[in-house]
């Protein structure tokens, strides 16, 4: 399987800046798109951006002009740049990836165990 593993998270005020990343490694022979979710306390799990191997981003409406989500395919590696951030900005950021292996036509999803974000007032 594929390990996800995230890091970047941290206590920042608000207006600050944050960058996550999340670094994949296993046995998996293309990773197609990986993406960032989050979930706050007594909050259902949300997106906030995905990327594609080639390069193709979405973004949840109240992240636009706000996060920038980049990959270094060569790295397997997934970035997202949080900027400008807010106290509602505030919970756990995993990354999730949609893989193929050597083994299998099947796609599959792994996630990380996330890393937290908190955004004082």
């Amino acid at each position: 399987q594929v390990q996800l593993v995230e890091s970047g998270g941290g206590l920042v005020q608000a207006g600050g800046s944050l960058r996550l990343s999340c670094v994949a490694s296993g046995s998996f022979l293309r990773i197609y798109e990986m993406a960032w979710y989050r979930q706050a306390p007594e909050k259902q799990r949300a997106l906030v951006a995905s990327i594609t191997s080639g390069g193709s981003t979405a973004y949840a409406d109240s992240m636009k002009g706000r996060f920038a989500i980049s990959r270094d395919n060569a790295k397997n590696t997934v970035y997202l740049q949080m900027n400008s951030l807010k106290p509602e900005d505030t919970a756990r950021y995993y990354c999730r990836v949609v893989f193929t292996t050597t083994s299998s036509v099947s796609q599959y999803i792994n996630w990380g165990q996330g890393t937290q974000v908190t955004v004082s007032s």
